[in-house]
């Protein structure tokens, strides 16, 4: 070292001792960064357990099965959440379905924001098909938004929309899928793609494919009977239906109809309510 660096040297730590003999300061260690608490859901919000429990729950993005073939962010726990208005709509449809012989089954109820956000993500990421052969066997993974079959915002965030189906009493469990096993078309007959205990509606949950319209006058027979028993049973009890999707219907008068919520699925999120 140098004579004139180590005179700068001496001249450097002797003015920081006396910078600290003058004020008393003594470096403070830097504060831990906290996690800003989750939020959680308005009173307005409940378990749909909590108002039915006899309505089947099978809540697909929990689990690996569904289109982006692993559980979906902000999926705690599989659990139906929705605005009590709908949860108790809900509950007046499944009580003239039960003495019909048929129950409720939720896949998809109230969903965060933050689960939207993981579908766009997915969406644009033209190189990850490992479900294709079951949800989207015909549609290229680029026309996903053009077609609308993924969005920047989901009405489900809103709390009062909801996908359901009907199931036939006594129903059987549906079995569990096993990641990685082989993948049939979801608008395949019903005895050839994925187990469900649902009525036969024409195509599995979650098929983008025209044949999941409504009304695609393809579907005819007890495919059609059954898909108007989902529809006029809910229609009654003033949820609406997307055209476009036979499970998904929401709510009408939406209690938050521009509210697009980020709160997890978890119990915790409605504790108390």
């Amino acid at each position: 070292m140098t004579g004139l660096a180590t005179a700068l040297r001496t001249l450097a730590v002797t003015a920081a001792a006396g910078l600290l003999a003058v004020t008393g300061a003594v470096a403070a260690p830097a504060p831990p960064a906290s996690a800003a608490p989750e939020p959680k859901a308005p009173r307005e919000f409940v378990a749909l357990s909590s108002v039915d429990p006899t309505i089947l729950q099978e809540m697909r993005y929990t689990t690996e099965h569904n289109f982006v073939g692993e559980p979906v962010d902000g999926y705690r726990q599989p659990l139906c959440i929705l605005t009590r208005p709908a949860a108790e709509a809900l509950h007046r449809a499944q009580v003239r379905l039960l003495a019909r012989g048929y129950t409720l089954k939720v896949y998809d109820c109230y969903r965060p924001q933050r689960a939207v956000d993981h579908f766009v993500r997915w969406a644009k990421d033209l190189e990850d098909e490992r479900m294709k052969k079951e949800f989207y066997p015909l549609v290229d993974k680029s026309r996903l938004f053009a077609d609308g079959y993924i969005a920047e915002k989901s009405g489900h965030s809103r709390g009062s929309t909801v996908d359901l189906t009907i199931v036939r009493l006594p129903a059987v469990p549906t079995r569990a899928y096993v990641p990685g096993e082989e993948l049939v078309d979801c608008s395949a007959p019903q005895e050839e793609r994925f187990p469900d205990n649902s009525v036969d509606m024409g195509t599995g949950f979650d098929c983008f494919d025209t044949l999941s319209h409504t009304d695609d006058p393809r579907i005819g027979g007890e495919q059609r009977a059954n898909r108007d028993l989902l529809r006029g049973a809910l229609g009654k009890q003033g949820f609406v239906n997307l055209p476009e999707e036979w499970w998904h219907f929401t709510f009408k008068p939406e209690p938050f109809p521009a509210t697009f919520f980020d709160f997890p699925v978890a119990r915790r999120s409605v504790a108390g309510h």
